[in-house]
């Protein structure tokens, strides 16, 4: 039961929604576009079909979690809490579920999507491409949580180029591939969005002028705050081939 396509799906403070809406949209290219249910906005890409989505939450700081499409939802549905996922809510046309270390994530029936969005070129050809959720583990609970994907997704199963980090690998032209982080203390499990940028420097002046801020730098990568207060990485790499 092979996972067809994964999303992005970004949730915001309700009272800052407008905000990362607007923040997300210029950093990649899409034009926002919202959906039925009040608080939920899709961006919609030129360059592909599209693969995030923000959501306004009414009580806490928000987070990430991944959307996974797959053709038969109940059957993936099945797989998952065998494999020791907890059921959250059955919304009908969606399921809402938790890994075992208590990531959440939506299942949902597959409706074609299958072009990979293409990086989008930023002031002075600094290129971009939202490319990877990173799930931020305790350590107790990291052998556990890296099976848990591992079976779940059925990808490829990579070391990170630092020992506390596993890679999961799907094959295109699934655009969301998944890094999990084993932490250094023990707290609850989270994921933030990493964005692959060609130039780390340029790439973070970029989204400074658009209302980041500038959290932490680090070899591979460099850690900002969206206009909504959310963390995110901008991580060296090729937005072509990331």
């Amino acid at each position: 039961m092979v996972i067809r396509w994964v999303d992005v799906f970004l949730d915001r403070p309700m009272g800052a929604l407008d905000a990362a809406v607007s923040f997300w949209a210029e950093v990649t290219g899409s034009e926002p576009a919202p959906q039925r249910d009040p608080g939920f906005v899709r961006l919609l890409t030129a360059a592909g079909d599209d693969w995030v989505e923000i959501q306004g939450v009414r009580s806490g700081d928000g987070g990430t979690h991944p959307d996974l499409w797959v053709d038969d939802p109940a059957e993936f549905t099945g797989r998952v809490l065998t494999a020791g996922a907890s059921l959250v809510t059955d919304h009908g046309e969606w399921v809402t579920l938790r890994s075992p270390g208590g990531l959440p994530f939506c299942v949902a029936r597959w409706r074609g999507q299958h072009v990979r969005p293409k990086p989008f070129t930023g002031p002075g050809g600094v290129t971009t491409r939202p490319h990877q959720i990173c799930v931020d583990v305790a350590p107790a609970a990291f052998d556990a949580e890296v099976r848990f994907w591992e079976i779940a997704t059925g990808w490829r199963l990579d070391p990170g180029e630092l020992a506390e980090f596993r890679r999961l690998q799907p094959e295109p032209p699934i655009p969301i591939r998944f890094l999990i982080q084993r932490l250094d203390d023990e707290r609850p499990t989270s994921a933030h969005l990493d964005v692959t940028c060609s130039d780390i420097p340029a790439g973070r002046a970029w989204h400074e002028s658009l209302g980041a801020t500038f959290v932490g730098e680090w070899p591979y990568w460099t850690t900002l705050r969206d206009p909504a207060g959310a963390t995110y990485c901008l991580t060296k790499g090729d937005p072509a081939s990331d």
